[in-house]
């Protein structure tokens, strides 16, 4: 889910973020693996920035029962999630609505408020928390996972070459900064004074990427989005951002005999509200 920047609201492309799906997929598995047994049943879920809706659909299987909606901003999202839609096979369902979570206000009670990779995107997300944490019932969970990677050459080398004499006039503004997200710690400081039992910890994945230029593959799915949507109404300029930025990440991320390593850090933080 993403909100709008200075200049433009990024163009998201379902196709190309599925691309590596099987390695974004594991953070969110390992966040789900950590919630605990949820108050009620069936449960009520929620997913801020549920994007195609293939790991929100996943949650059908640990809760059959559960009415599960999927919230996101971006049209062709939805559309892709609109496949995952409908009575879940235990019984449950699972529907979807358009929202923002730079604003989005919750108006019943969740017993699972969980977001994946989304909160990157929005600008002071903490003091959000206070009013999602009071949309959470009595013993249920508030979980995200966040990149934790904006200081990795993928992002640094960005935003350096969005900010250089030939792209700052076209970029300004439109990229996030190093700050996107916080520490685990202080997560875990800020919901803990919420009234939560806060797990938070950090991993570093180590995905090996295969085919040609495999991080510039990646990061056109998630973090340069808001340049390929700036730049769409001039491919030629698309095109020669795209080929100098290429050239810095082969240099940052060598392909070995095994494949291309890209590490990437990852954030995550299961909360849940005292009964």
């Amino acid at each position: 889910m993403t909100p709008p920047t200075p200049d433009t609201s990024p163009t998201w492309d379902p196709q190309q973020y599925l691309r590596h799906a099987d390695h974004r997929a594991r953070p969110f598995v390992d966040l789900l693996a950590r919630v605990p047994d949820l108050p009620r049943e069936p449960a009520r879920i929620a997913d801020l920035g549920c994007g195609p809706g293939h790991l929100t659909a996943l949650m059908a299987a640990r809760w059959p029962t559960a009415h599960i909606t999927g919230y996101d901003n971006s049209p062709e999202m939805l559309a892709r999630a609109a496949a995952h839609a409908g009575p879940t096979p235990g019984g449950g369902t699972l529907d979807l609505a358009a929202a923002d979570a730079t604003d989005w206000a919750p108006t019943q009670t969740y017993d699972l408020l969980i977001s994946n990779a989304t909160l990157q995107w929005v600008p002071g997300h903490t003091d959000a928390f206070p009013r999602w944490v009071d949309a959470v019932a009595p013993g249920g969970t508030f979980a995200f996972q966040v990149p934790g990677n904006f200081d990795a050459p993928s992002h640094v080398l960005m935003r350096d070459l969005a900010a250089s004499t030939r792209w700052k006039d076209r970029l300004a503004g439109v990229l996030r900064h190093g700050d996107a997200v916080h520490t685990p710690a202080a997560y875990l400081d800020r919901l803990a004074g919420l009234g939560c039992a806060v797990d938070a910890w950090e991993t570093t994945y180590l995905h090996l990427l295969e085919g040609d230029d495999p991080v510039l593959d990646w990061v056109k799915g998630t973090g340069l989005r808001p340049v390929l949507t700036a730049l769409a109404d001039d491919p030629a300029a698309r095109d020669a951002f795209l080929t100098e930025y290429a050239t810095l990440l082969r240099a940052a991320y060598p392909p070995t005999g095994h494949g291309t390593v890209f590490p990437f850090r990852r954030i995550f933080v299961v909360a849940v509200k005292a009964r």
